[in-house]
């Protein structure tokens, strides 16, 4: 699945730089900025970040009032993607007229394509079982579809990734990246093709002299082929260019264990049981990566975890603090995770109390000001240095409160929108030092779940934890399908010692809820399915195929394939759901080597069994899965390459 020439000549069509029409859009002083920047003095400058990577601005400036308008774009060598963010400054001495509507992307698409357009989108994390699920939108004439964000958190009801199909076999992959409220209106107007708008929701403001703002990132992709095909190339993009790197590495996948469900989080932990715990996962042989420290580890009494703004160990359960329990599992070979919440402060803790006017709400409680300077560089310090004298390797952040009503009651009616932007740059600048401050640093993104789940923020971070619609079987199974098509690297939890719940539950990142303190659990069936976990783990950092539709439905099947071309080799999960009456079902299998002959290995019975990749392909793997519900869990590998081999590593196909 190398890129293919057209499409890095169609990217190459799509960059600001091209001379096409500028990809964006404002208004200022009440005039669009099509009928201004055409007068505007423009100059450019480019320079290379990497081996692959081009950056480009384009600046414009306006002579009247001196407003700067700079595009910084990246281009791509290595795929066909390009992306820009905009930044608008006022360098002079007066503010600005009203600077308004500004749309990040403005570009008309498929002008050359009179029929219908096909759009591809997703459910985000509203914490239900449909989490993440596919949708399809038809554009037709004179159809008008708005998707955006809502309360302030990016995937709260919607995903801000798109695949728009111009015909079925050529599109473009449209994305927004804004940690806060965006918004795109997808509009078959009257003229030819597709006007897609996105951006910030609401944008109102005068620049006060010096002041600067930034827009929310976009990012293009063009496609040829099918928009799986496309969906692939963007995975490896994904993993190329942006999954964040922890001391220079991409993460693997990890197994973790976890007590928060025994001991209400962590509000009735203490280290005796924390330390126990993570023993009998250990003397039971199962080899947890981390250990996992969820909500409730500070003073929270007696409101419970989300009592949250003192930042402080609890000493009356934790004596000798957080690190007696790292180092005990350090000692042991484990690493460590702990949960933070720092945007939302509860009324009676240190921050409402010591310092209000860090937080929009007050001494009442509300959301700490990440756009206060001040504000986030205690937290900077304060996090930082938890995280050092409690040895904490993994630092997890959630956020489980709706932004925008402060942001919007915070901003005067001249300066709308302020407060989210200033707010949103101070989160990714807060994050930004502590991996600087710490190279090895992996951090969570957890939203309650996924509901933050946008481009920028996956550039530092992963979804641990990647819904709150935990361990119900049929919805985790619609949860991995939804997000493997755009985000690879993603986790959850399994609670139970079942194949079937397990493996619905399966991520390359993977929880054990387990109340180990059970002794008489059944651990051979757990080591089983840890074992067979990580045989195929690897298989998550390959390319993704849907082998079913996505369903909540009782009444049927549900599977998918990873695919490592590079390596040849792959796995498939299925499942059969409770009230299904079709005992087999035959998948078709994609992305392999015809004239391969592939073995195929059930890891439940050990059988195996060899296929030539032209039968895989063509009439399909035939699964049996006799219980209801029930899964199955196989493994492939080619044993006789075919004339192709394996596919090259580096480039586009890693």
């Amino acid at each position: 699945m190398d890129v293919l020439p057209e499409e890095m000549a169609e990217a190459q069509c799509w960059a600001p730089w091209a001379g096409v029409p500028p990809p964006f859009s404002f208004v200022y002083d009440g005039r669009p900025s099509d009928q201004l920047l055409s007068a505007w003095p423009l100059t450019r400058s480019d320079h290379s970040l990497d081996l692959q990577r081009t950056e480009h601005t384009l600046t414009y400036t306006d002579p009247q009032t001196g407003l700067v308008v700079r595009l910084v774009a990246v281009e791509y060598g290595d795929f066909p993607t390009v992306e820009w963010t905009l930044h608008f400054h006022n360098p002079g001495p007066h503010p600005t007229p009203i600077l308004e509507n500004i749309q990040a992307l403005d570009a008309r698409f498929g002008q050359d394509h009179p029929g219908d357009f096909l759009l591809h989108h997703a459910v985000g994390s509203p914490c239900a079982p449909n989490d993440y699920a596919p949708l399809e939108t038809v554009l037709g004439a004179g159809a008008r579809q708005q998707i955006g964000a809502a309360g302030g958190r990016p995937t709260n009801s919607d995903l801000s990734y798109f695949n728009l199909e111009f015909t079925p076999d050529q599109g473009v992959i449209v994305v927004v990246g804004w940690p806060g409220q965006w918004s795109s209106v997808w509009n078959r107007d009257e003229e030819p093709g597709l006007r897609v708008q996105a951006g910030q929701e609401l944008v109102h403001l005068r620049l006060l002299p010096g002041e600067e703002i930034r827009s929310p990132l976009i990012a293009l992709q063009c496609w040829r082929g099918d928009w799986l095909r496309a969906q692939n190339i963007w995975r490896r993009w994904m993993l190329a260019h942006n999954v964040p790197r922890p001391g220079g590495q991409l993460p693997r996948p990890e197994l973790y264990g976890c007590s928060s469900h025994l001991f209400n989080e962590m509000v009735d932990a203490n280290e005796q049981n924390q330390r126990h715990c993570i023993d009998r996962y250990l003397e039971e042989r199962i080899p947890i990566d981390r250990w996992w420290m969820d909500a409730g580890w500070y003073p929270c009494a007696p409101v419970g975890w989300p009592k949250t703004g003192t930042w402080e160990v609890d000493t009356q359960r934790f004596p000798r603090g957080l690190k007696a329990i790292s180092d005990h599992a350090h000692a042991r070979g484990v690493k460590t995770i702990l949960w933070f919440e720092p945007e939302r402060v509860h009324a009676d803790t240190w921050l409402s109390e010591n310092h209000p006017e860090w937080v929009h709400g007050g001494a009442a409680g509300g959301l700490l000001d990440l756009g206060n300077p001040q504000a986030r560089q205690w937290l900077t310090d304060h996090v930082d240095q938890l995280l050092r004298t409690e040895g904490i390797d993994l630092y997890r952040q959630d956020f489980n409160m709706d932004p925008l009503p402060y942001w919007r009651a915070a901003d005067a009616p001249d300066r709308q929108g302020l407060t989210e932007i200033r707010h949103v740059e101070g989160y990714l600048a807060y994050w930004d030092e502590l991996r600087r401050r710490h190279p090895g640093l992996l951090i969570d993104s957890c939203a309650s779940g996924g509901r933050r789940n946008d481009l920028e923020t996956m550039r530092r971070s992963v979804p641990l934890w990647r819904t709150d619609w935990r361990c119900e079987p049929i919805g985790t199974q619609g949860c991995g399908y939804g997000i493997a098509l755009w985000i690879p690297l993603s986790g959850t939890g399994a609670a139970e010692i079942d194949p079937y719940i397990f493996r619905s539950n399966m991520a390359p990142f993977t929880n054990c809820l387990i109340d180990v303190r059970d002794p008489h659990l059944n651990y051979d069936l757990l080591r089983q399915l840890v074992g067979q976990w990580r045989q195929v783990a690897d298989s998550y950092l390959g390319d993704f195929y849907p082998l079913t539709s996505h369903s909540v439905s009782k009444e049927t099947w549900m599977a998918w394939q990873f695919h490592r071309p590079e390596r040849g080799e792959g796995m498939v999960q299925a499942f059969r759901r409770e009230l299904c009456i079709f005992e087999v079902a035959r998948l078709p299998l994609r992305g392999l080597e015809s004239e391969a002959v592939y073995e195929i290995t059930d890891l439940d019975s050990g059988q195996t069994r060899h296929a030539a990749g032209a039968q895989l392909m063509g009439q399909g793997l035939s699964v049996a899965i006799g219980d209801r519900p029930g899964s199955a869990l196989l493994r492939y590998r080619a044993v006789h390459p075919g004339s192709g081999g394996p596919a090259p590593s580096g480039g586009a196909s890693r």
